[in-house]
């Protein structure tokens, strides 16, 4: 087979003895119950043809039937998965060994018509086995070597008319069941090898689209991360300016506790706190959001692990409420040296990846 056909070759041969082992074991014992089935049906016929012989001929019938099934309790051996191909072309010498009997055992074996039960054999093992050509040539040879074995074994032969004829059509019969199987037998490699190779591409094309999809995601997510950046840049210098306003503020409230009645002084400084928190926490939103408005940034620092899980989280947390809670475990002194912007990326991803 051109390789430039068929780029897997190597691949496709190697599938396709898999897969023609499991076929043709199973066609094996197709043809092994047809064989048990159509020997002792043939009694029927020796009724009419050969009735002084009907006891033998029943005996060597079920005879036949015998070895038939003990190929049948052979395929369940390892010997016949890798002999089976050998052991198909056996299969149909049981047959065509007692039908050669039978032959012989008649007054005049040139003539018997039973020498067309050796044409079935071949045509039906032919077919159903799923013979090579080369194999089909062995088996043609052999049955007509046993049916002129079984004339010349009644030297001598009376009617050589007939014996020449029977042989001649035997001929046919192989040349004809030869040919078909050459044809059949590539038609049949290629039409599995182009299943294979479309499994093949059906394969690659599944993973293609699985990475596209995976790409897409990323992209996604990337433009969302740099649309935030964007808008961060923008926002964080009118965010800045009431922020500072706010500071100023908050300092001055402190500086007015002192005039309050020493009663009000307490939940004073507690309004002030809350409010200082607030704007504490206000602040350090626009530190992340000035952190993604430089995304090109390069240089590494050293950072506290526990501040930019922090921010990463502040980042989704947003599409979790009240679905996820996260825990984590960190020590404040523990500290990388790594690029923040760069990191903080990497974490928001891992987290809405996973």
């Amino acid at each position: 087979m051109d390789n430039g056909a068929f780029p897997h070759l190597s691949e496709i041969n190697k599938a396709y003895q898999d897969w023609d082992r499991t076929a043709t074991i199973f066609n094996f014992k197709v043809a092994c119950y047809i064989g048990l089935i159509l020997m002792p049906a043939g009694y029927f016929l020796d009724q009419h043809v050969y009735p002084g012989r009907l006891v033998l001929f029943l005996k060597l019938r079920l005879l036949s039937d015998v070895f038939i099934a003990g190929f049948l309790v052979l395929l369940l051996t390892q010997f016949a998965k890798k002999h089976y191909r050998s052991l198909g072309v056996a299969l149909a010498m049981v047959p065509s060994s007692f039908l050669s009997l039978m032959i012989y055992k008649t007054d005049y074996p040139e003539i018997s018509p039973y020498y067309a039960g050796l044409n079935l054999v071949l045509l039906v093992f032919g077919f159903v086995m799923h013979w090579t050509f080369r194999e089909t040539l062995i088996a043609v040879c052999l049955v007509i070597s046993l049916y002129i074995a079984a004339c010349l074994a009644s030297w001598p032969i009376r009617n050589s008319g007939m014996f020449f004829n029977n042989i001649y059509f035997l001929v046919l019969t192989g040349i004809i069941i030869a040919t078909g199987r050459f044809f059949h037998s590539r038609l049949r490699f290629r039409e599995f090898a182009l299943r294979f190779e479309l499994d093949q591409n059906r394969k690659a094309l599944e993973s293609s689209l699985q990475q596209l999809k995976e790409t897409e995601m990323q992209l996604v997510q990337s433009e969302k991360l740099a649309s935030l950046g964007r808008m961060s840049a923008g926002i964080i210098h009118e965010i800045n300016n009431p922020l500072n306003f706010a500071t100023t503020g908050l300092y001055m409230l402190r500086n007015k506790r002192k005039f309050l009645a020493p009663e009000q002084q307490e939940e004073y400084a507690e309004i002030v706190n809350d409010v200082e928190e607030g704007i504490k926490r206000v602040t350090t939103i626009v530190s992340d959001l000035r952190t993604f408005s430089h995304p090109d940034a390069g240089q590494r620092d050293e950072v506290q692990v526990a501040e930019v899980v922090a921010a990463a989280l502040r980042f989704v947390s947003n599409e979790w409420k009240n679905i996820v809670q996260v825990e984590t475990s960190i020590a404040r002194e523990q500290t990388i040296w790594v690029n923040k912007n760069k990191f903080i990326h990497v974490l928001v991803n891992l987290l809405q990846n996973s």
